[in-house]
């Protein structure tokens, strides 16, 4: 086997207000499919992410779950980015917007500058980008 490719689906409950918090931080509308509540795709780059209004998969809780919690959580989906400085971009863009940022810009001990961002409907964005070595 041999994947080219991967692409999440994020359930949504509200189709048009989750592609307007997309384009807010600077992703793209590709393209929506009106049938059974709606159906459509953002993208950023050469990455795409589906989104589905009502179905396929859940939504989470208002606040991101680590391990040993029993709270159901929603998606969680690493964004990579091309330095720690765009990661702090990110994080100021995603602040000025009134976003929810759960998790500030951290220098993390695996080598990954990242911050936590969560959507509207419980899915949480790790956005980050590898460190210099010392």
């Amino acid at each position: 086997m041999n994947v080219r490719g991967l692409t999440p689906i994020l359930n949504v409950s509200d189709i048009e207000a989750s592609f307007q918090w997309f384009e807010a931080i600077g992703w793209k509308r590709l393209w929506r499919w009106e049938g059974d509540g709606g159906f459509g795709a953002v993208g950023c780059g050469h990455v795409e992410v589906f989104l589905c209004q009502g179905a396929q998969g859940s939504r989470g809780e208002r606040r991101p779950r680590f391990a040993g919690d029993d709270e159901t959580d929603g998606v969680w989906i690493s964004w990579w980015v091309d330095s720690p400085a765009a990661v702090d971009e990110a994080h100021a863009r995603a602040l000025d917007l009134g976003l929810d940022v759960v998790w500030p810009p951290t220098d993390e001990p695996w080598g990954v500058r990242e911050f936590h961002l969560r959507h509207p409907d419980g899915h949480t964005f790790r956005i980050g980008s590898g460190l210099p070595e010392a």
